[in-house]
């Protein structure tokens, strides 16, 4: 059951569910406008998030914020046409490339045995549009390069491109008066390729970007709420990790064994997962012609 919980006194938010990959959805409440940021996975995520909202005394959105192209993020923007909404230049580009696609069983089956569509992506879009899948690709009205700022009238929000391995074309959402940073999925490893995976370099650079922010809470599309010491510790771990793939360049038996020294403990599962997804990254651009 999902639910609109509130954060400080300007952002509102409403809950994910893994089964069908609905990600929290944002929404920032100005004196003269509000914005929303992502419009979910389906007209039907959409207009629940609108219609709790209103429950609670909230306006609809002035203004619709895309944090990336994936399907779950943008499903929903059709049902939102009165509102402005803005992506990224290269977010624009990527849904632009799922104008002409068709979203039948068949289709998407087609897509995973192809390679250009993942299992997990075509089973939650089978769930979340069991019966009638009358799916509307919409463009964002308006585009930016790098950053833009948006006065809502008492609140801030930067909005900063700031990529990832995840998606290339990640921005986060900065809600400068709350000290609120909403990171949709920008800091998840690639799930688009046949293993999962981090880069190096990738993970450093997004780290810099993302801690150039002055935040005191960090909104993850599929994870939750954390703290900015939660945050620090994902940050340290990621770079930590980096650090140690570069250096046995993408050994695992050796990263391990390093990083268990250095904890002084045996791994979680969470942190030999996480390796995991280094060395495989380590293992592609090692393939990669140069």
């Amino acid at each position: 059951m999902q639910s609109i919980e509130r954060i400080g006194k300007r952002f509102w938010y409403m809950t994910p569910v893994s089964e069908t990959d609905r990600p929290i959805l944002g929404m920032v409440t100005g004196n003269q406008k509000n914005l929303m940021i992502d419009t979910g996975n389906s007209e039907a995520h959409a207009n629940l998030f609108i219609d709790m909202l209103k429950e609670k005394g909230v306006l609809e959105p002035s203004y619709i914020i895309l944090t990336h192209w994936h399907w779950d993020h943008i499903f929903g923007l059709s049902a939102l046409n009165n509102t402005v909404s803005i992506s990224s230049k290269k977010t624009r580009n990527e849904i632009g490339k799922l104008l002409p696609l068709s979203w039948s069983n068949e289709a998407l089956d087609q897509r995973v045995a192809e390679g250009t569509e993942i299992e997990f992506c075509a089973n939650a879009i089978k769930q979340e549009f069991p019966d009638n899948r009358d799916i509307t690709i919409t463009l964002p009205d308006m585009t930016f390069e790098d950053e833009i700022e948006i006065d809502l009238g008492g609140i801030t929000c930067i909005i900063k491109h700031v990529g990832g391995d995840h998606a290339e074309d990640s921005v986060v959402v900065y809600v400068k008066e709350e000290k609120i940073l909403f990171l949709a999925d920008s800091i998840y490893p690639d799930i688009f390729s046949v293993k999962d995976n981090y880069s190096v370099e990738g993970t450093r650079d997004l780290l810099r970007k993302i801690e150039a922010f002055d935040a005191d809470t960090y909104i993850l599309s599929h994870s939750g709420i954390i703290s900015k010491e939660e945050f620090n510790h994902e940050a340290n771990l990621l770079r930590s990790i980096a650090d140690l793939t570069e250096k046995h360049r993408g050994d695992s038996k050796l990263m391990i064994e390093d990083f268990s020294k250095k904890i002084n403990r045996d791994p979680t599962e969470e942190e030999l997962e996480t390796i995991v997804y280094f060395v495989y990254g380590f293992e592609m651009s090692s393939n990669t012609p140069n």
